[in-house]
Parts: structure tokens; sequence; C-alpha cells
């Protein structure tokens, strides 16, 4: 009877904090998004700089997520099947960005690319523009969604050794074959489910792109940080319309994580 009452007690507590944490956040951006009307609230996230803000999203996510797949697949290779001087600081290296902060992250592209940065010089010279512009974003992107993949695939290909690599090398597969045939079907559902966590993670950034964006509405703004400034200006409907738009793709995004975890989890099973 006490065992009952106490799951029941711990399930309802969980519920209680699932309601405040993520129903209640939820309910008030769609209330507040919405307060003004449909017309309103379509008129904001059609707005011009909200248009070039979630393009400017999606191409960063565009650009950082496939380079983070292969850097992701070539670390995890590397780690889980092969020993070599150096390992352990490169694991070290692929976990830095989760201790270092995106805006120290930022603020070192700056000191970097900036107009009085090290190579500030050089690429005024030759005509070109990382930090408030586009690249800066993308590598602050890029810096920040680093661990996602690999970490995911790491423990996951150590776990499988390298057995299986050994039975198709010796039947005379080649280094592709065996990638595409042995080591990609093992860890297909680990790869989706880091490049979900890397493609979330991407779009929700705010720290790191805010430094070296400039904030130049319509050019460099990304969804976060148009919200933040709608939001700065007392636009309140206009920043809780955008910010649907940040959470009809975090719901997305929401569902193919479980999605790929459920078939992570079937296909442990199966094993």
């Amino acid at each position: 009877m006490a065992a009952l009452l106490s799951r029941r007690l711990l399930i309802a507590l969980a519920w209680l904090v699932f309601a405040l944490f993520l129903l209640l956040p939820l309910y008030v951006v769609l209330h507040e998004a919405l307060q003004a009307g449909i017309s309103t609230f379509v008129e904001a996230i059609l707005e011009p700089d909200a248009i070039a803000a979630l393009q400017l999203t999606l191409l960063a996510v565009a650009i950082a997520v496939p380079l983070n797949l292969v850097f992701g697949l070539a670390a995890a290779w590397c780690v889980s099947k092969f020993e070599f001087r150096g390992k352990s600081l490169l694991v070290t290296l692929i976990d830095l960005p989760f201790s270092v902060s995106p805006v120290i992250a930022g603020l070192i592209y700056i000191l970097l690319f900036g107009a009085q940065g090290w190579l500030g010089p050089w690429l005024s010279a030759h005509d070109l523009q990382i930090v408030f512009a586009v690249p800066g974003i993308v590598l602050a992107t890029l810096f920040v969604t680093v661990p996602f993949v690999a970490r995911e695939l790491i423990p996951l290909m150590q776990e499988q050794g390298t057995q299986e690599e050994e039975a198709a090398r010796l039947l005379g597969a080649s280094g592709w074959q065996m990638f595409w045939h042995v080591t990609l079907p093992n860890i297909r559902w680990g790869l989706i489910y880091g490049v979900v966590l890397c493609t979330a993670r991407a779009m929700g950034e705010f720290g790191a792109v805010s430094v070296v964006s400039g904030h130049i509405r319509g050019m460099t703004n990304t969804l976060p940080l148009h919200v933040e400034i709608l939001y700065n200006e007392y636009n309140h409907v206009a920043a809780f319309s955008v910010a649907t738009l940040l959470l009809g793709l975090a719901l997305l995004i929401l569902l193919l994580k479980q999605w790929s975890e459920s078939r992570m989890n079937a296909h442990g099973t199966r094993e």
C-alpha cells in the first residue's frame, strides 16, 4: 500500500512539474501571441524582418548540422575504433563547448575576426567579413553544437566494438563498403538522435550568436535575437508571435527526438 501511494505521489509530482515548467509557459506564449487577434499574429510572423530572421536561422542550421554530422562521425570513429596519442585530448576538446560559456565563445571570435582582432586587418584587406555577418553566425553555431553528434555516437560505437568491421574486412570489403553496410546500420538511430539534438541546439542558440551578429535587423538577426529586440521595444505581441515560430520548430524537433529515441530503444531491445 505504501509503495503504491509513493508511486502515485511521484507520478503526480512529475505531472505537476511538467505542467509548471512546460505547459504553463506554452500557454503564456500562445495567449500573449493571440491576444490581439489572428490578423495581428499573422502580420507579426509575416513581417519582413521576421521572415529574414527565420531564413537566417534555418540557413545556420542547414550549414552547421551537416558539418557537425561529418565531424561527429569522424571523431566517433577515431575515438572508438583506434588507439592513438592524444586520444584523451581529442575527447576533452569535443566536450569543450559544454564547459565554455557561449558568450565567451562569441568574444573569442570577435578577438580573432573583428576589425581590431588578430586577423581583422588581413580580412579587411581582402574584403572579407566574418563577424557581424552570416559566416560569424555559422561559426558560433558550429562551436556550440560540436559535441552533440560525436557524444551520442562515441559510447554507442565503443559498446559495439570492432568485431563486425574486422569480419567484413576479412571478407574483402573496402573501407566504404564496411562503413556503409556494417557500421552505419548499427549506429543509424543514434546518429539521427544526435542530429536532432544538434538541430535543436542550433535553432535556439542565443549567447554566442548575439555577440557575433551585430544585431542588424533583417540581416544578422536569428529568431531568438529578433524576439529579444521586439520584447525590448515593448512590442510584446509581436515578440510572442515570433516566439511561436520557435515554439513550433521546437515541438517538431521534440517529436523527432521522441521518435528517434524510441527507435534506438527498440533496436537495442532486438539486439
